[in-house]
């Protein structure tokens, strides 16, 4: 069997018999080659979510030498500017202040008037690749339709999109265990170009304001939810990353999933109306994102072993989807599945705010991809990405046959 090793190739390629053996050995186990405590089981990663003794940043409450830690190098200050203003690595009040302002451009009244736009355009990038007989998943299908939704709500313009991918892929770099000094300059350059980029933007949106996000937030009035322009320019990185990363490697590692389970794509080709339960399996069986971590705050118990303040705890959370404490049979792909509390878009004060337009996303061109391509096939073996945290694939080389 193989062991938890972030690094090794086998392992990424199939972490779950690893996950397997971790949640055997115990609720938590300490991991010496990241300095980490990690959770693999379902029930201690959903409650440690939502417990306020731990935390995505701690220097609302601790400086780094009181908390124990070397602050970052100044050469990756960019970076953490960039990254430290998002709501995603901030907690109350600031998090709350962000969160309840971006939060209206993601009700279900709002989201939901997106969903013929979505259908269209995942018809459209579907037709494109019906009509060319196949091609990459990836870049055809699962990247642009995210990319364009999430930009669409921001008001970035269309000649520009074509930038967002690349700069993306260089910051989510930095989310990956020990990245190393070419990953973290990447993301340092990306962060000052996206940051530049956006920076423009909101001069424009400020001359000129439309209907769009960006607009919105510059217009907030309420000094309680008033955003500083650095807020601004990291909440709208953050919507972009967050908005079609997780989707994407979602669209693809469900594609490669179907591919290998005949039976269950079909299962799903004779009925359409598994689409919703097919999404929610899909997310679970092969997790996008895999591991989330926190920062211990206080001394956290679990099951008799103390983690104490200033450790960091890493979030399993493509283990916690295959616990069979929860799930029956979890190494199943089973598109039926009704039962299906998975956490692949976190819980908590941090649950992914998106996760309705993602559903909305998935659903659209799992639909389109069932109806215009029918005989849709696996033209060659993928290539996955050398990452852990993030989990994706290469491309992923179809055919229509």
């Amino acid at each position: 069997m193989v062991a938890f090793d972030p690094w090794d190739p086998a392992f990424v390629a199939d972490p779950y018999p690893a996950y397997a053996e971790l949640r055997a050995q115990g609720r938590v186990r300490y991991f010496e080659a990241t300095d980490q405590w990690l959770v693999p089981r379902h029930a201690d990663v959903s409650a440690l979510l939502r417990d306020r003794r731990l935390g995505r940043t701690y220097l609302h409450r601790y400086a780094h030498e009181e908390f124990g830690r070397t602050a970052p190098p100044p050469e990756h200050e960019p970076f953490h500017t960039l990254n430290d203003h998002g709501m995603l690595d901030l907690e109350p009040p600031d998090h709350t202040r962000i969160r309840r302002l971006v939060s209206k451009a993601f009700t279900p009244r709002t989201v939901e008037r997106l969903r013929p736009y979505v259908e269209q355009l995942a018809g459209e990038l579907v037709e494109g690749l019906r009509a060319r007989g196949g091609g990459d998943l990836l870049t055809e299908v699962a990247e642009p339709l995210p990319v364009a939704v999430i930009a669409e709500m921001l008001g970035v313009p269309e000649g520009d999109r074509h930038l967002l991918r690349p700069w993306s892929a260089a910051i989510c770099g930095m989310y990956e265990l020990s990245p190393s000094e070419e990953t973290a300059e990447r993301a340092v350059r990306a962060s000052v170009e996206f940051s530049d980029y956006l920076r423009g933007l909101i001069a424009a949106r400020r001359e000129e304001p439309g209907e769009d996000l960006i607009s919105g937030l510059i217009a907030a009035h309420d000094e309680d939810d008033r955003l500083t322009e650095q807020e601004m320019i990291s909440t709208a990185v953050l919507l972009l990353n967050a908005g079609h990363e997780a989707t994407v490697n979602a669209t693809v590692n469900g594609w490669y999933a179907l591919f290998r389970h005949p039976d269950q794509l079909a299962a799903l080709r004779a009925d359409h109306a598994l689409v919703p339960s097919a999404v929610e399996e899909l997310m679970r069986y092969d997790t996008p994102l895999q591991l989330f971590e926190r920062w211990v705050l206080e001394d956290i118990d679990i099951d008799g072993t103390t983690v104490p303040k200033g450790a960091e705890v890493a979030l399993l959370f493509g283990s916690a989807n295959h616990d069979p404490a929860v799930f029956t049979d979890p190494e199943r792909l089973d598109l039926t599945r009704a039962d299906n509390p998975h956490i692949s878009f976190s819980a908590g004060i941090h649950y992914c705010i998106g996760a309705p337009l993602a559903r909305i996303e998935l659903a659209a061109s799992m639909t389109a991809l069932l109806t215009k391509t029918p005989t849709l096939a696996l033209a060659a073996e993928p290539a996955r990405k050398p990452n852990f945290v993030i989990r994706g694939l290469e491309g992923l080389p179809v055919e229509v046959r």
